[in-house]
């Protein structure tokens, strides 16, 4: 790694020497004597300063030697023999998702498509061989031989073996796998004990020096160096997403090596990158240690990951949706369905409600939602906080287990323009009752292109079953509910709309006829 000093920029050797000598003025003026005096401009900019000294852990080390010295030893290659059914298209040249997790599909393919890299480029993915084979990365974590990597890595499975930093090669048996999450958990019986590292305990701050080892391209003990870039990134790759951006030079091979921070932790499993050729553009993702800790704790104890369950459908409230609540903030996460017989039904949640806070911690939106929901065991009791016609309620809820084909979070209000305002909603409309299109709502027989009802994705044969937290049966019901809401000086007005694909909330905004 090539770092610039100050000799080889003076303008810059100039200003440290000028930060050093303010600091310095600033400890004498509140001092013990107290009587130093600074003039005014220095002052401000003294006052302005870190008043917390910056430890050496924040600065990049002179060399990574150390830490590497430490903990390459318990970082592994992982090589995979396919199965044959798995292996053909793989050989052909990498063009088939059919090995890769359903929730990761889309985000390999939008980062992924053309250049030198085949279909899966933008993956962080085992690197590919002829005779049905693969190799990806992984790291101990227990002196017994359990070691940590990709569920991606470890697909379609025939057998499993590790080459340790010492040149063995042996063994591994899949303890269990977490598609949701992408990591997977091995066991090595011989040789132990094993070297092994540590997972973090904190999450790292945008900012901090790390360190990637692994297996890119088949060269085992490969060490890369960069900084946390970002910190909760949703990529679409699932239900969960909450990575860590790194700039740590990551490509194919490097899938479920570890990366480190400069005490020597895991703070990661690197699980991607954003490539339109396949390589390293200073754009990986790596799932941060916490979501490691919780789904290896589980896979270790059962040898699958058991998440606590609600039973809702919800989707993210957004600025109109905020609007027609009469919120101030765009935040949590909008109920759009409690599924009968659910935790969350029992407790008497519905259809409306605005989740804010899970025991007293605050709810950013459906997605954090999902996330803090899943990180508990089925059978804990929480405490939701909701919004429910302008006032704060609470519910307690004692958690179920979520099954595998429930979708966790949904119906995303993916309608055109916001703001998009008239009076009119451009709907032609019938009492549902009248066509066939169920007993509940009024249905829509007919949309204008142009109006705003279109604008936010309302379509034929869709039936509005709520029209601001109402109930509506007759075009009158929809006209009258949109009045309120206008009278009530709401800035837009909220429907709850049914079709085949499920319920959503879609949010229309009012403006005056003469705006």
């Amino acid at each position: 790694m090539t770092q610039k000093t100050a000799t080889s920029h003076e303008p810059r050797r100039f200003h440290r020497k000028a930060l050093a000598s303010v600091a310095a003025v600033t400890l004498v003026a509140t001092g013990a004597l107290g009587t130093a005096v600074l003039p005014p401009s220095t002052a401000a900019f003294a006052q302005a300063l870190p008043q917390t000294p910056i430890t050496t852990a924040e600065h990049p080390p002179g060399s990574f030697a150390p830490i590497v010295n430490r903990v390459k030893p318990g970082v592994v290659s992982v090589k995979v023999k396919l199965k044959d059914d798995a292996s053909d298209d793989e050989e052909a040249g990498g063009q088939n998702l059919q090995n890769v997790p359903p929730q990761l599909r889309d985000f390999f393919r939008r980062f992924g498509e053309g250049g030198q890299g085949g279909g899966m480029g933008g993956m962080a993915r085992p690197q590919r061989h002829g005779g049905g084979a693969a190799q990806g990365s992984g790291f101990f974590i227990s002196a017994d031989g359990y070691v940590v990597t990709n569920n991606h890595v470890v697909t379609n499975a025939k057998s499993v073996e590790v080459t340790l930093d010492d040149g063995r090669t042996l063994p591994a048996k899949i303890i269990g796998t977490d598609p949701k999450t992408d990591l997977a958990l091995l066991k090595v019986t011989d040789g132990a004990p094993f070297p092994y590292v540590k997972l973090a305990h904190g999450a790292p701050q945008v900012g901090d020096w790390v360190v990637a080892i692994g297996n890119p391209f088949g060269l085992g003990g490969t060490v890369t160096a960069g900084i946390v870039s970002a910190r909760g990134r949703d990529i679409g790759a699932g239900p969960y997403d909450d990575f860590l951006q790194i700039d740590a030079p990551i490509n194919k091979g490097n899938s479920g090596g570890p990366t480190f921070n400069v005490s020597g932790e895991v703070v990661g499993v690197n699980t991607a990158i954003a490539s339109p050729s396949g390589g390293n553009v200073g754009l990986a993702f790596a799932i941060p240690s916490e979501t490691v800790q919780a789904v290896v704790d589980q896979l270790r104890a059962d040898g699958k990951v058991a998440r606590g369950y609600l039973g809702l459908q919800i989707q993210p409230v957004t600025k109109d949706i905020a609007d027609s609540l009469g919120l101030d903030k765009a935040k949590g996460a909008l109920v759009t369905s409690a599924q009968d017989g659910t935790p969350a039904a029992k407790a008497g949640l519905k259809s409306g409600d605005v989740v804010q806070a899970v025991n007293g911690e605050a709810v950013t939106d459906a997605r954090e939602l999902s996330r803090k929901i899943a990180s508990l065991k089925p059978g804990t009791k929480v405490e939701l906080a909701y919004l429910r016609g302008g006032k704060t309620e609470t519910a307690q809820v004692t958690l179920g287990t979520l099954p595998n084909d429930i979708k966790v979070a949904s119906a995303d209000d993916r309608g055109g323009r916001q703001g998009d305002s008239q009076p009119r909603l451009g709907l032609s409309l019938a009492p549902a009752g009248q066509i066939g299109a169920g007993q509940e709502g009024v249905a829509v027989v007919a949309v204008d292109p142009d109006g705003p009802a279109a604008a936010k994705g309302i379509q034929e044969g869709d039936v509005i079953l709520d029209v601001g937290g109402q109930p509506v049966s007759t075009l009158s019901d929809v006209a009258s509910r949109i009045r309120a809401a206008e009278s009530d000086g709401r800035k837009a007005v909220l429907m709850r709309i049914r079709n085949d694909k499920g319920t959503r909330f879609v949010a229309i905004g009012l403006q005056s006829k003469n705006g």
